[in-house]
Formats: structure tokens, C-alpha cells, sequence
């Protein structure tokens, strides 16, 4: 008489418990997905310090879209793959307003900034496709509008030194938050730094948010965000030291 493997037949019977338990996990990995993020982080550089760092040539003399940055995560869906054509009527604005410095006529830029904060940004209902998240970037960028609030209190390229204190208070009073302001620093006790970047952050409803107010207690993400800022060649303008705003070369 034929007898089956005692062992054999437990697995059989055991098979549909098994099968449930790995879907089971698999649901956990979106249930268990990292926290969604706090606060977006408008960012705004200087061509003409980008480019002095960089190594490249601009002839733009206003401030561009660096990026729209989540606070928690990065790459968070690297099978989301960028489509410029999912964005096209927005591309003229894009070219302007959002132009990669350094390769003027690539999407590269956009691809990377979308794989890098877009795809993390995305898990807000409200930035959940390219379309979404670039066209928030450019509509909060002209709502800031940058440029014409340091132009109208006579903040201006040059080559004269202005303090610290006098362009993050104008920055204050306009926006009603307190911005991050970058510079480039030559040396520890360098006369002036060179102003680079400029960050204004939003809640998750899109309101003006102070930089520095910590929504979440993710040190993690906070110490990321400090190697980037370290790994970028800028760091939190110094209070003291006089900053330079330079023109175009």
C-alpha cells in the first residue's frame, strides 16, 4: 500500500496559510511605508553662484527653481519614471523659471529632481503626479516671487556688501516667516559670503511655514538634509559676516 510523506502532506495542507501570510506582507510594506512628510521646501538659487561653483556660464540674472523638497524621504519610487511629456504646457515656464544651469537644453534636471523629492512629494493626494508636483513648484514660485520682493527694498545685485540681518528681515516681514538663507563661505574668517540659495517652506495645506520649526521628530531625515546642504558646497549664512549678491561675470 502506498503511504504519502507525513512530511510532505503538512506542507500541502499548510500551502493556502503560507500564501496568505506572504500577501499579508506584502500589504505591510505599503501599510508600513515610511510617514508622509510635514513641510515642502521651496528652494531658490543664484545663477550666478551656482555657476561660480559649478564651473558653468548664465546669463540669467533673476533667481531659478532649485526644487520643491518633501522633508522625509528620498527616491521614494524609483519604478515612477519621469515623462516630460506629462508636463508639456508647462515646459515654456519650466525653461524659464526651473532651467538647468548647467545643461540648458536637457530634462535631466527635472528627471532628477522628480525621482529625487517628486516622487516622495507625491504621497500627498495633492502633488500625486508630475503634473501636479511641477506646477505646484512654479505656481508657489511666483506667488513668493522672489526677485521682485528683493528688488522693491532695493536688494540688489552688486558689488556691495549688505548685512545679513537687513535681507532675512525684509524676507520676514513679506512672507511673515523666516526663510533659510545659504551662502558660499571662502574660508572661516573670510570679509563677506557669497549669497547662493534660498529656501521658503509650507505646510502640507500650502501655507507659509518658519525653515527652522520642526514638524516631525525624524532627526534622521534633519541629518540628511544637513549632509546635503554640506555636500552642496552652502551652509546657513553666518549672522555676522557681510553677504555678497553678485551680478552676472
Amino acid at each position: 500500500m502506498f503511504r504519502t510523506n507525513p512530511a510532505r502532506s503538512d506542507m500541502r495542507s499548510y500551502s493556502p496559510l503560507l500564501l496568505c501570510l506572504a500577501a499579508a506582507l506584502s500589504s505591510a510594506s505599503v501599510i508600513f511605508s515610511p510617514p508622509m512628510w510635514t513641510k515642502l521646501i521651496l528652494t531658490q538659487q543664484w545663477p550666478s553662484t551656482f555657476c561660480a561653483m559649478e564651473h558653468c556660464h548664465s546669463n540669467i540674472s533673476y533667481w531659478t527653481i532649485h526644487g520643491l523638497w518633501p522633508d522625509r524621504g528620498m527616491d521614494c519610487n524609483s519604478s515612477w519614471h519621469f515623462n516630460s511629456s506629462q508636463i508639456e504646457d508647462l515646459l515654456p515656464d519650466m525653461e524659464k523659471s526651473w532651467p538647468d544651469l548647467i545643461k540648458p537644453s536637457s530634462t535631466g534636471f527635472w528627471k532628477y529632481e522628480w525621482h529625487k523629492h517628486g516622487t516622495c512629494a507625491a504621497r500627498a493626494a495633492s502633488l500625486n503626479s508630475e503634473h501636479k508636483y511641477f506646477s505646484k513648484a512654479l505656481e508657489l514660485y511666483h506667488k513668493v516671487d522672489l526677485n521682485s520682493v528683493l528688488t522693491k527694498f532695493d536688494i540688489t545685485p552688486s558689488e556691495k556688501y549688505y548685512e545679513f540681518s537687513h535681507i532675512e528681515g525684509v524676507m520676514e516681514k513679506v512672507y511673515g516667516v523666516k526663510p533659510k538663507i545659504q551662502c558660499v563661505h571662502q574660508s572661516k574668517n573670510a570679509a563677506f559670503q557669497t549669497l547662493g540659495q534660498i529656501e521658503i517652506c509650507f505646510d502640507p495645506d500650502f501655507n507659509p511655514l518658519d525653515c527652522e520649526k520642526q514638524l516631525t521628530t525624524d532627526t534622521v531625515s534633519k541629518r540628511n538634509w544637513d549632509t546635503l546642504d554640506r555636500a552642496s558646497g552652502l551652509s546657513v549664512c553666518d549672522v555676522d559676516t557681510p553677504v555678497y549678491y553678485p551680478p552676472l561675470p
